[in-house]
């Protein structure tokens, strides 16, 4: 009797470890399983070239392109370069593309970028540009729409003054077709909807330097100014203070462009002065590179997205306010 206790206490114990060993075998296999088939091996590769900062909208380029691909990191691995010329973006491009890159979210902002950009193509390589148009085969791309801009910024101003005044146009030369398409967009508008009203164009640049000096000289030059149609936040930051320190309170509106924080925060400051910007937000960039995650996942990707121009003064600004951006 003794015997068959001792055997069935020995069988018990043998069974207790055996299914011991297997739970514990069994745990750390799903850990290791997961690791080695789950996403690290299913991740897309995706490069970003951007240009180095030269303005607060371009360093928030960057900023908004590495936000999204962190958070499509389940989905996603990915380098981020930044450049200063054309040479410094190519050897970027290479270095990409030898890591491995599937994909790459390019912001070519200077020429001689269609030739390795098309090399990547010819490659295999996926490229979704940002806001710049070049002549490569197959390339995708993500813009605002800048035509539309001068579009909105022609009625926001009738609505706010009336279809007779005095509206100084600020063109800025150097952005070659950002600065023709708004400037486009904005006199074929107040042609048709206001024909009767006075326009007197200006050169300036994409800074609030530029946009507090150039104005100082033109408030002089002008007596009476109704509204500037202005291209940029940055240069309207600094035409809004040459108003404020001449005193003038003729000027009823200011418009801008792009979507810069201070700007926004700027808009209901002012009772007798609208402040407006219309959106050409950098946070586009990631549907660039929502764009990008499409493309290598196989669905059908139009080759342009075009997106739409929103306005922001004091009514809805709060809607754009983001304390972390570095724009």
């Amino acid at each position: 009797m003794r015997k068959v206790i001792y055997l069935l206490a020995v069988l018990v114990l043998t069974s207790m470890f055996v299914l011991v060993g297997c739970g514990e075998g069994d745990e750390s296999g799903s850990g290791d399983g997961s690791g080695d088939s789950g996403s690290d091996g299913e991740k897309h590769k995706i490069g970003i070239l951007a240009p180095e900062v030269t303005h607060g909208w371009v360093a928030a380029v960057a900023y908004h392109a590495e936000q999204r691909a962190e958070e499509l990191s389940d989905q996603v691995e990915y380098q981020i370069q930044t450049s200063s010329d054309a040479g410094e973006m190519t050897s970027q491009l290479d270095d990409l593309m030898t890591w491995g890159a599937e994909a790459i979210v390019a912001f070519p902002q200077w020429e001689g970028m269609e030739v390795p950009i098309q090399n990547a193509l010819d490659e295999g390589v996926e490229v979704v540009n940002f806001d710049i148009v070049i002549d490569a085969d197959g390339v995708y791309r993500v813009a605002g729409d800048n035509k539309d801009m001068g579009v909105q910024g022609a009625h926001y101003i009738v609505d706010k003054i009336g279809d007779n005044g005095h509206v100084v146009a600020l063109e800025v030369p150097s952005a070659g077709s950002v600065s023709e398409l708004r400037m486009e967009g904005f006199e074929e508008t107040i042609a048709e909807i206001a024909p009767d009203m006075e326009i007197s164009t200006y050169a300036t640049e994409f800074t609030r330097e530029d946009g507090l000096q150039d104005f100082q000289d033109i408030l002089t030059s002008n007596s009476q100014i109704d509204a500037v149609y202005s291209l940029d936040d940055e240069t309207s930051v600094g035409v809004i203070q040459a108003i404020q320190e001449s005193g003038r309170d003729d000027i009823q509106v200011v418009t801008g462009g792009g979507g810069m924080q201070e700007y926004f925060e700027m808009m209901p400051e002012y009772d007798e002065l609208w402040v407006q910007s219309a959106l050409y937000s950098p946070a586009m960039v990631q549907d660039a590179v929502d764009m990008a995650v499409d493309i290598l996942n196989g669905e059908d990707v139009a080759e342009d997205k075009i997106i739409p121009t929103t306005v922001v003064d004091r009514e809805n600004h709060e809607e754009f306010l983001d304390e972390d951006s570095p724009y």
